[in-house]
């Protein structure tokens, strides 16, 4: 029995591949390369298994076996290479890695992954149509062909190594989408701030998830899941499989990408649409929003040209409280949570620019309503520099729709203000968030109260003096005193060192004539 691969050796070798395209291509474009392959030979690697297994079942009964694999998970067809212009098929092989890498040293390798990646979608429509649109292994993106053919031999040669054999029986689930999440990590530190588009800090997500708390049975939704982290954060946090998960992501390869990480995390069932929630949700049933108990997001900070001009006459009344400026879409996104959320029951949880606490205009009308319609539960500050994408500080909004009227906690007036600002671990380019940062916060929402210079509960009638502004220092004070200085005490130490330096130069004078001498 082959023995099982360790995270830390399996997390090395796929970075160690991404090698091949150092310094020729950006890293927001080679993630879809590294993804879209680590994707390929992990179903390659599960079909082998499995097929291993049904020859030592049935033995020579190919049409037995075969009837078993065409059930799999993911089928792995024929992969037919036409000639271009007769259209007549010149190859047929297995669509799966192992057939690409015996074709490494090909003058066409490129296409043949396309055809590959074509043929696998194409046998897997339910699940994968159009997963790998957006990705060209034949694109002058990798060079010239003879560049690009040595690259794409070097990258196959990098996913056959030992400690990328992802095999069930070597490796288990967990570990491959682990995987798939640190080499998102990897990219968004490399891609600076083109990183946004497609990620979100693992220890924001995690903090963000156990905020919103699920429970088995909630549906959960990203309205701007990016590459997926935030949702299996939030389905992790549930505790078992009793849930179901659903996204939105307006970019297509970032789209993808969520699609392929939502497969190697176990969630096949998560529906994950490719739109643009502001203008175009898809996320519908009857011409209505779907309603989730949970809603979850780190929308782009204050995204201009969000689609202000049409919200107005939006089909679905989201942004009935007032339109949000056309240049900031923060607020925005923040109604589409809410409406999308369960009347009377459902939580949102939203990671946001400071200053949607405090701009003013059709902003602050839009959050004096929500905090007089009771939604706002909870006010979080975070340190700045989290993101790889910008050095501001952030907040997490809370808003729990259980306080509106009928809901089991109407009775809940007062908002949890809590200034988590100061504390994180400090890193070379980016600040962190550790375990113990993350219990503390989620200690003192759950205790509820006042804490010195920490936390503050504020009373609806306070936040209406401060005209619904929510700018935290208005209701947690960290000013520390100085302390008091003992002039008399200084002067005397003063004192004291002029004595010493005069006794110290005496020395010195006597040490230079002993030299002299």
């Amino acid at each position: 029995m082959s023995p099982k691969i360790a995270q830390k050796d399996i997390n090395n070798a796929a970075w160690a591949a991404c090698d091949t395209f150092r310094g020729v291509v950006d890293p927001a474009q080679y993630k879809d390369y590294i993804l879209a392959m680590l994707f390929v030979k992990y179903i390659s690697d599960v079909w082998n298994d499995h097929y291993q297994a049904y020859r030592k079942q049935y033995g020579d009964d190919d049409a037995r076996i075969r009837r078993k694999l065409d059930r799999e998970r993911f089928v792995l067809p024929l992969a037919e290479l036409k000639d271009h212009e007769t259209g007549a098929v010149v190859d047929s092989f297995q669509a799966d890695f192992y057939s690409l890498y015996e074709r490494r040293g090909a003058a066409n390798i490129g296409e043949l992954i396309n055809v590959v990646l074509d043929a696998i979608e194409e046998a897997n429509k339910a699940k994968l149509e159009g997963v790998f649109r957006n990705i060209d292994f034949n694109s002058e993106n990798l060079g010239k062909a003879k560049e690009r053919n040595r690259r794409l031999k070097m990258l196959l040669e990098d996913f056959n190594k030992p400690q990328l054999d992802m095999r069930p029986s070597r490796v288990s689930e967990d570990v491959i989408g682990n995987t798939y999440i640190y080499l998102i990590e990897r990219f968004a530190a490399d891609a600076g701030k083109k990183a946004g588009e497609f990620y979100t800090p693992h220890k924001v997500s995690e903090l963000v998830a156990k905020l919103a708390a699920p429970v088995p049975g909630d549906r959960i939704c990203d309205p701007a899941c990016g590459s997926g982290g935030l949702l299996i954060e939030a389905a992790r946090e549930v505790g078992d499989r009793n849930f179901a998960l659903f996204g939105m992501e307006s970019n297509g390869s970032t789209w993808a990408l969520a699609r392929m990480n939502m497969f190697l995390h176990g969630a096949d069932s998560a529906r994950i649409e490719w739109c643009d929630t502001l203008t175009s949700p898809a996320l519908v049933e009857n011409d209505r929003l779907m309603k989730f108990n949970v809603v979850v997001a780190n929308p782009p900070f204050s995204l201009d040209k969000w689609g202000a001009d049409e919200a107005a006459s939006d089909r679905f009344n989201r942004f009935w409280r007032g339109v949000p400026p056309k240049s900031k879409g923060d607020w925005a996104f923040i109604s589409h949570m809410i409406e999308a959320s369960m009347e009377k029951e459902g939580r949102v949880a939203v990671v946001v620019p400071h200053g949607v606490l405090f701009r003013g205009g059709a902003e602050g009308r839009i959050r004096q309503k929500m905090i007089e319609e009771n939604l706002l539960d909870t006010v979080v500050g975070l340190p700045g520099n989290l993101f790889p994408t910008t050095s501001i500080p952030v907040a997490i909004l809370l808003f729990d729709r259980s306080r509106e009227k009928g809901g089991a906690n109407h009775g809940c007036k007062n908002v949890l203000f809590v200034d988590a600002s100061r504390d994180f671990l400090p890193g070379k380019n980016q600040n962190n968030l550790s375990d113990e940062h993350i219990a503390k916060i989620l200690q003192t929402v759950e205790g509820w109260k006042d804490i010195d210079k920490y936390a503050h509960l504020a009373e609806f009638k306070e936040i209406k003096e401060n005209d619904f502004n929510l700018n935290i220092p208005r209701y947690v004070d960290t000013f520390e005193e100085e302390e008091e200085i003992d002039i008399d005490a200084v002067q005397l130490e003063i004192e004291q060192l002029e004595k010493e330096l005069v006794e110290v130069r005496e020395k010195m004078v006597a040490m230079l004539k002993e030299v002299v001498r």
